[in-house]
């Protein structure tokens, strides 16, 4: 797993596009000890659950050729706008100056989803990304998977 050093008192944020978990350190760069502060989690079925009809189909203007839409993905506009939601949430958290470090741990999909809806004061708080997946762990095992 990636080594990072988690300064002390920094923000940790693990997420995945259904669910984000907002962990302070409150140990020592090389001994974290990660505590809960805040956490979001958003019901995201999939996009078959979620879709109701099949991809449509458009006509050319010469009304002989025809040529189908592709379906779209809600599962992946529900990860989108969930992203969109932790961005928020960071900007209203860094604005009351909860955290002037911050450290971000999500699969490789949601860390492009965060980066494009980070605001440049939150953006420049990061102090270090990690593209995984650590939602499922234990506070615990988190803080050994990242040490």
């Amino acid at each position: 797993m990636e080594n990072i050093q988690i300064p002390s008192a920094a923000m940790v944020l693990i997420s995945d596009g259904r669910r984000a978990l907002f962990l302070r350190n409150r140990g020592t760069p090389v001994t974290p000890e990660l505590a809960l502060e805040h956490s979001l989690a958003v019901d995201n079925p999939s996009t078959q659950e979620q879709g109701s009809d099949r991809p449509g189909r458009t006509h050319a203007p010469d009304g002989r050729s025809r040529s189908a839409i592709e379906q779209t993905d809600w599962h992946q506009r529900a990860e989108e706008r969930f992203a969109a939601l932790v961005a928020d949430t960071l900007y209203r958290m860094e604005h009351a100056h909860e955290f002037h470090e911050l450290v971000v741990v999500a699969p490789p999909k949601m860390l492009g989803d965060l980066r494009l809806h980070l605001h440049p004061e939150v953006a420049g708080c990061v102090v270090g990304e990690v593209p995984k997946d650590l939602t499922g762990h234990t506070l615990p095992e988190i803080g050994k998977l990242l040490s």
